[in-house]
């Protein structure tokens, strides 16, 4: 690790590595030497590739700030986010429809996040993608339902009025959005703990199951009597548990394929035991009892749905033809507080009696954390529409002292913790997320995602899709140097011709000229805009500041290349950093102009968590002289600090040196007759082609 004493090494923006905040994860090294030096003398230290093997590609943002709701990431360095943390108990939502105690989560579990659609919110599986803890001041939050949530200061949580922090803690007055006890987080609010097994939960179990689904016959054949009892199931796990509490009451069955699948069927198994004694023996086992337990009915409830109950579109439904079975359901859903609807379908034989249990998302997923069923295909809720209706107005907000806490990065961006929707992003200090420094390691340790464009393909082709424009990228450059030789950005870009979905490219890379022939495709039907991001027009400031980019001729040359390739081309100027690079605004909007940009954006510096002393560092090794100015100013237009989060105020700041740069970009816009908004791209061309999915090459083997 360098001295912060010491100098940048040649050709890299930052110049040690701050500690990192959280623990280091073990990361294995790809065996090909991938280093690709792009326009400059290969520097030392030489870059490490590392896989990403994380099974999504389209990560979703829900900021108001940012033009776009998906981004493609082919290299992981410099995703947006901060540290939050929970207490290790805190219940996240699994996969399999259950919950686990954040502490024990594992990198790599199931478990479900949320996706921003056009018309809502819903619940979608991701996967955790890094695990951490760390020593924080808590806060304990009180919900009106009595929930209980209990998270460091700088966490976010979902409300009805977007995303807010714990509180605002040590960044003063209006720093950033906080919760208050306006606030009403969204979700379905604290579900029932998991609870220990008894002997009555059991029996209940076996009598919901074989009462249910369960074959139990008494006939003469020759010349004796014959048993025969049967549980036959499509779902091993509800046949599992079956066969295991059977075993608990001393009855061992045999296991047999009941029906081989077919092509519209799947395979049936089941269990079985045939001998008198076995038969009368489970006849007592599921006898009604004179008085139910508690613990009884609950059994019974996750017994009769495992057997005969389903959930789909939303609905929850147990059936049967039996009048006392379903008399028992509803009559142990009322004890347990559920509400139900009696309906009755007409059959050939006998009426079927359908008990629906009423109250949404909220009493489905209490019910199944409540009784547990065995069946996990019956559990999943992704899809659903997330609910809000919930009492989960704030109470009451307290500190209650320094606590170890936990968190997770997800695919999706969040969780959902003790029944609310939570929230973890990316930023250059995620680098840390991955056991490595927001520091020199962000720039000398990449991640690649080597099979982006096959998970693009896959993601496209899902009927959840819903076209919409994505970003490529919306974190870290798609043409970093690297890129030249492995091409994931282009056969991502020719996925997104196969399916003509909208794209906004954001670079700094003269690379993104190479990929004009599918970007004017796409531009063809209103599906592409790019984005050139130019943050100085001295080449020795570009490349002190972004070592490793085009300079900002080239940039230039990559605006008057796409637009003569037909592309919507755009200047982005950021970051504008005042004191140093402000004054050159209205050159830079005039040059680009001149090259054939036909909108502009910007973007005034911000310095969140470990890169503000990377950037103090910067201006120590580089403009000594001028670090007071230009900090002075960044604190100016952040509120006293060097960073402020809050929505619509991150990307603008606000003050007397927020509006004179805001003031100074739009007349620069005005004389080189540049528009401040990008064009609208357009989905009405979007198709699915038949047979679209595609292979997984390894292209690190």
């Amino acid at each position: 690790m360098s001295s912060p004493r010491n100098p940048a090494p040649r050709g890299r923006g930052a110049s040690w590595n701050p500690p990192n905040r959280f623990e280091r994860l073990h990361v294995e090294p790809d065996l090909a030497d991938l280093e690709e030096a792009g326009d400059l003398e290969l520097p030392a230290p030489r870059t490490q590739y590392f896989s990403d093997r994380t099974q999504s590609v389209i990560a979703h943002n829900d900021s108001p700030d940012v033009g776009f709701d998906a981004g493609i990431n082919p290299y992981r360095g410099c995703q947006h986010g901060c540290a939050y943390c929970h207490l290790g108990d805190t219940s996240v939502l699994t996969a399999d429809g259950q919950a686990r105690p954040i502490g024990d989560l594992k990198t790599g579990d199931e478990i479900y996040g949320t996706i921003r659609r056009q018309r809502g919110r819903y619940y979608v599986r991701t996967r955790v993608l890094a695990h951490w803890d760390t020593r924080k001041l808590a806060h304990r939050i009180m919900l009106e339902d009595g929930t209980e949530l209990v998270a460091s200061g700088d966490h976010r949580f979902l409300t009805e009025r977007g995303w807010k922090f714990v509180t605002g803690a040590g960044c003063g007055r209006n720093c950033r959005p906080r919760l208050t006890l306006k606030n009403k987080l969204v979700g379905v609010g604290a579900l029932p703990r998991h609870q220990l097994v008894s002997a009555d939960y059991r029996l209940g179990y076996l009598s919901g199951m074989i009462r249910g689904d369960g074959l139990l016959r008494r006939y003469e054949r020759g010349s004796g009597v014959r048993h025969h009892f049967r549980v036959a199931l499509i779902d091993d796990d509800g046949l599992d548990r079956t066969a295991a509490y059977l075993r608990d009451f001393g009855l061992e069955t045999r296991r047999f394929v009941f029906q081989n699948a077919t092509g519209t069927r799947k395979e049936i198994r089941a269990i079985s035991a045939n001998n008198p004694d076995a038969f009368e023996r489970v006849l007592g086992l599921i006898e009604w009892p004179r008085a139910a337990t508690a613990e009884w009915s609950r059994g019974f409830l996750a017994g009769i749905f495992d057997a005969e109950g389903g959930y789909s579109g939303g609905i929850l439904r147990i059936f049967n033809t039996e009048p006392t079975i379903i008399q028992e359901t509803r009559w142990a859903l009322h004890r347990f507080g559920f509400s139900s609807v009696l309906e009755v379908q007409p059959g050939t034989r006998k009426p079927l009696l359908i008990a629906r249990l009423t109250g949404g998302l909220r009493q489905h997923l209490r019910f199944m954390h409540l009784v547990d069923p065995a069946i996990r295909r019956k559990r999943d809720i992704a899809g659903q529409a997330l609910e809000s209706s919930a009492p989960l107005g704030v109470v009451s907000i307290e500190p209650i002292g320094m606590r170890t806490l936990y968190d997770i990065t997800t695919g999706t961006g969040d969780f959902i913790a003790n029944g609310v929707v939570s929230h973890n992003c990316f930023a250059r200090p995620s680098h840390e997320y991955l056991g490595l420094s927001a520091g020199l390691d962000f720039e000398t340790k990449i991640l690649v995602k080597e099979n982006a464009p096959e998970l693009l393909r896959r993601e496209l082709s899902s009927p959840r899709w819903e076209p919409q424009v994505i970003a490529l990228s919306g974190n870290t450059d798609c043409y970093q140097p690297i890129e030249r030789r492995l091409g994931i950005t282009r056969r991502c870009l020719e996925v997104l011709v196969e399916f003509r979905n909208p794209v906004g490219v954001i670079t700094k890379n003269h690379l993104v000229t190479r990929d004009a022939d599918l970007l004017a495709e796409l531009a063809a039907v209103d599906a592409a805009a790019v984005n050139v991001s130019v943050t100085t027009l001295d080449p020795d400031l570009a490349r002190t500041m972004e070592p490793r980019t085009s300079t900002p001729a080239r940039r230039l040359t990559a605006i008057e290349k796409l637009s003569r390739a037909g592309v919507p081309v755009g200047v982005l100027v950021a970051p504008v950093i005042p004191g140093l690079t402000d004054h050159e605004l209205p050159a830079i909007l005039q040059a680009a102009a001149d090259a054939g940009a036909c909108f502009a954006g910007y973007v005034p510096i911000k310095l969140p968590h470990a890169v503000a002393p990377l950037f103090e560092r910067w201006l120590d090794e580089r403009y000594p002289e001028k670090k007071s100015k230009v900090l002075g100013r960044i604190r100016e237009m952040r509120g006293g600090r060097l960073n402020d989060p809050r929505f619509g105020y991150r990307q603008r700041g606000e003050g007397p040196i927020a509006a004179a740069i805001g003031s100074l970009f739009a007349a620069g816009c005005r004389r080189a007759g540049l528009s401040t908004r990008g064009p609208e791209l357009s989905t009405a061309a979007f198709r699915r082609p038949a047979g679209a999915a595609a292979s997984q090459p390894d292209l690190f083997s």
